[in-house]
């Protein structure tokens, strides 16, 4: 069985294995802007920083009571193969606020932000078709998580993960550095002594 997580083939050599990155912020931040139910309910985007840069938006909360914040930093890899590829991946953070202490209402905004989610995914799986031509492969399992109660009180977060593939042109060139260092000369004994 074919693992998702490497792309399926290596697309051909030129202009296309340059690093191209898919824009997942400004892609969730119009998702959240034209979005019937996100509207309704007040959501309004925000870039953030990671988690730290989402709690800090949870505490400046004060001029809305929903907000969707995408991560503009990405956590990932490069594999070094035969295909050498970069992944990515990118958190989308929810948040809608409710009256302490009262789970019928947590629930209620959990509902609302799951079913958020959903029709993000509806847009998302569409994008994947669109994006794939320009060889990067968005990974088919987006993982949904929703923090528990007390990560904040008085308000409702979850928060999901899209993870990118790319591949990276490892190519060696010889113009990207001041004299040609590749491996039979970093460990040929004349070019160690310099090290020493």
């Amino acid at each position: 069985m074919p693992d998702n997580n490497i792309p399926p083939k290596m697309p051909p050599v030129g202009p296309i294995l340059k690093n191209y990155n898919w824009d997942a912020t400004t892609f969730f931040e119009k998702l959240t802007a034209k979005n019937r139910l996100a509207q309704e309910n007040g959501f309004v985007s925000h870039r953030v920083s990671g988690l730290e840069g989402f709690e800090e938006c949870l505490h400046d909360m004060q001029e809305c009571t929903a907000f969707i914040a995408i991560s503009d930093i990405a956590q990932g890899y490069t594999e070094l193969n035969n295909t050498p590829h970069t992944r990515r991946v990118k958190t989308v953070f929810f948040a809608m606020r409710h009256a302490i202490d009262d789970m019928t209402a947590r629930q209620e905004c959990m509902d609302i932000m799951r079913e958020i989610f959903r029709q993000f995914m509806s847009v998302l799986i569409q994008e994947k078709v669109r994006v794939m031509k320009e060889h990067i492969y968005l990974d088919p399992r987006i993982t949904f998580v929703e923090m528990p109660q007390f990560f904040f009180s008085g308000c409702a977060c979850a928060h999901f993960q899209v993870a990118t593939d790319v591949y990276t042109d490892l190519r060696y060139n010889f113009d990207e550095w001041t004299e040609d260092i590749l491996y039979d000369k970093i460990f040929s004994p004349e070019y160690s002594d310099e090290f020493k």
